[in-house]
């Protein structure tokens, strides 16, 4: 190898480079300690932003007081809506009911009877809450026998629901030309709504059903302790 080849010679005003761990300016060499302590700063966790906080006391109050509100708001809203519900199933079943009897009457040629009933026979009265049946009867007493037949039978309404008949008709009787014996019956549905949301249906000598608004009485008579 030819002398000189393979090195590099410092040119004329070329700064020599100060040794690792030295100040550029001053070519101070500094020693490990020295170095670790002026990083320190540098090498500082970080506060956290942001504090765990929890639930204190009042937070606690007002959160069980919105819930309150809106489980007073919702419970009543929930019960009208199973009430009216429940009430209209009632009417329904009445209506299948009152249409089986005055059919089974015309097609056998035979007295129906439908009264309020427990344990499949007629109690008497106007509160047909507790259920009602419908049958044939075959001998005319208006009670049912061991041998007359059970057509439809309705267990007892809901709780809250209650169902009036007018007063003096404990019974109706379809007879075989269609129409009932008697007047006309009405029946007042209410429900624990109260009595703006009673509802009568109205059963005419002729065997039609119809349905109107109660009198203030007759509601208020339905209503009364629901």
């Amino acid at each position: 190898m030819a002398p000189g080849a393979g090195f590099s010679y410092p040119v004329a005003g070329d700064r020599p480079m100060p040794p690792v761990g030295a100040d550029p300016e001053t070519e101070r060499t500094f020693t490990p300690p020295e170095i670790a302590m002026s990083l320190a700063p540098f090498c500082k966790p970080s506060p956290r932003r942001h504090s765990l906080r929890g639930f204190t006391l009042l937070d606690l109050l007002i959160a069980m007081t919105i819930a309150c509100i809106l489980f007073g708001i919702a419970i009543p809203a929930y019960q009208n809506t199973v009430a009216r519900i429940q009430a209209g199933s009632t009417r329904s079943d009445l209506t299948t009911t009152l249409f089986d009897a005055l059919r089974h009457a015309t097609v056998l040629g035979q007295e129906i009877v439908v009264c309020p009933a427990s344990a499949d026979q007629c109690v008497g009265g106007r509160d047909w809450s507790e259920g009602w049946i419908a049958f044939i009867d075959r001998d005319g007493d208006r009670m049912r026998g061991p041998g007359e037949q059970l057509i439809r039978r309705k267990s007892a309404l809901p709780e809250r629901i209650r169902l009036l008949g007018s007063a003096g008709r404990p019974r109706i009787v379809f007879q075989p030309n269609g129409g009932n014996a008697g007047s006309n019956i009405t029946f007042t549905l209410c429900d624990r709504r109260g009595p703006r949301d009673a509802q009568a249906l109205i059963l005419s000598n002729g065997g039609r059903l119809r349905s109107d608004q109660p009198t203030p009485a007759a509601a208020a008579t339905c209503a009364a302790g629901l």
